[in-house]
């Protein structure tokens, strides 16, 4: 009995040398606190930590811009031969989009054009804009020679099949929210047609449960994604911009406020990935990137949401209280995991780029509590940093991810500085940054960065 106990004891003590990683510093001193002082001597930091600057910032901008323009190319070939087809009107169905490292109509390019429409905002440099403005120009010129093509033959493959004739939420929301601001901007490219499509596809063909908020049949009968808020507010809310129409406002408040009340934790400031409706329990798995396009989400709604709409106060309440949940989970190296609240899984890129533009934007429009907030901002963009390489790529970045009930689907999620998921964020964190640092000056005061005072 006795040896049984021991043995006990010493497989606990072998369970918890293993289970609790040690985080101590590499750079013990021998010096003696009577003739150094030590609170100044220079912390193990894991990434960069100090003050940022905006030309260091704008540096990080232009490599990842250089890296796009060269890869992801205007242009539609024929499949055949691969010759460059410039007469549109000779668009076939062998015509495809020409060879490049991401697709110009896939969500994740929603949010990039997006994002470079507000990297010529902050840096006053007209050539992220024309990159956005172009693209989608071509978007809009090719896209009445496809649509027949589509409707002779609904199962052909063609380049624009996911958008022209959706089937999620996914399939064009995030490209729609692009082409308003685009047009919002400017752009005199025949975007409203397009617009208007998948619109019409999320306010009236998308499933919704019997309250309306919007859900799919996939993993399991109406399911919501947490994703899907991404997919489809910012989208509605800009159509309320660019119309005036009350009614895309309250469309896109209530489905924030419908999701938020199933799977907002406010106990933890986060929201699940995933949840179903007749589940009895909802395990509670709290991915990154998920709860990077909610807070993105309510960021884009709060932009345009006009300021005496009755349901603002709730929507910017949520905001905040989803800020501070989430600056609690924040690693010591400015990243946030892949599972926000479960330390063993990976640190990840395109979130901790998500929240760094979320904050920033949040402080810049006076929403949140800049002194309290700011710092940990910064060191999110100095994570961030770390991960876009000499060639422009973004590291780091969890591949496309579906729902799961159980850790081992999220832990071991491939990352690839091909997905795409990660380049949108990166420019947006860029270019708040930049715009954080215009508005306010830094220090390092007692060895830890501060938002320096006007006294």
């Amino acid at each position: 009995m006795k040896l049984a106990i021991r043995l006990a004891g010493l497989m606990s003590i072998f369970v918890a040398s293993v289970a609790v990683p040690s985080f101590a510093q590499r750079n013990e001193t021998k010096a003696t606190d009577a003739d150094t002082p030590l609170h100044l001597l220079q912390p193990d930091y894991p990434v960069p930590y100090g003050l940022v600057s905006i030309e260091n910032t704008t540096n990080v901008l232009n490599r990842v811009y250089d890296y796009l323009q060269n890869v992801t190319p205007a242009q539609l070939v024929d499949k055949q031969t691969n010759k460059t087809i410039t007469d549109y009107s000779k668009i076939d169905a062998h015509s495809t989009f020409a060879k490049a490292d991401f697709r110009l109509t896939s969500y994740e390019w929603g949010v990039t054009y997006a994002a470079f429409l507000q990297a010529s905002e902050a840096t006053g440099d007209h050539k992220y804009k024309a990159y956005t403005d172009e693209r989608l120009r071509f978007l809009a010129e090719i896209a009445p020679h496809f649509q027949p093509l589509l409707t002779s033959d609904p199962k052909n493959r063609l380049a624009m099949r996911a958008f022209l004739a959706p089937h999620a939420l996914d399939d064009g929301g995030a490209l729609t929210a692009a082409m308003i601001k685009s047009l919002r901007g400017g752009n005199t490219a025949s975007l409203r047609p397009l617009v208007d499509h998948f619109l019409n596809y999320i306010l009236t063909k998308e499933h919704r449960l019997s309250d309306g908020t919007l859900a799919r049949n996939r993993p399991q009968a109406n399911s919501l994604w947490l994703d899907d808020l991404f997919m489809a507010v910012p989208a509605i809310a800009q159509m309320g911009k660019l119309t005036g129409d009350k009614k895309y406002y309250d469309e896109a408040v209530k489905q924030v406020l419908q999701f938020s009340k199933r799977m907002f934790n406010p106990d933890k400031g986060l929201y699940m990935h995933g949840w179903v409706e007749g589940m009895t329990a909802h395990p509670q798995f709290h991915w990154a990137r998920a709860n990077g396009w909610a807070i993105l989400t309510k960021v884009e709604l709060l932009e345009v949401l006009p300021e005496n709409h009755p349901q603002r106060a709730k929507i910017l309440e949520l905001l905040r209280a989803h800020v501070q949940g989430l600056t609690s989970y924040q690693s010591g190296s400015g990243f946030w995991h892949q599972l926000i609240d479960r330390n063993d899984s990976y640190l990840e890129t395109s979130a901790t780029a998500i929240y760094t533009y979320c904050i920033a934007r949040a402080i810049n429009k006076g929403w949140i509590d800049r002194l309290a907030y700011a710092p940990a901002c910064l060191l999110a963009w100095n994570a961030v940093t770390t991960k876009v390489n000499q060639k422009g790529q973004v590291e780091g970045t969890c591949v496309g991810t579906g729902m799961g009930f159980e850790p081992a689907f999220y832990y071991h999620r491939p990352i690839s500085p091909y997905a795409a998921h990660g380049y949108g964020p990166v420019i947006l964190a860029a270019s708040e940054i930049i715009n954080l640092l215009k508005k306010n000056q830094f220090e390092i005061n007692d060895s830890s960065v501060q938002l320096l005072l006007k006294k």
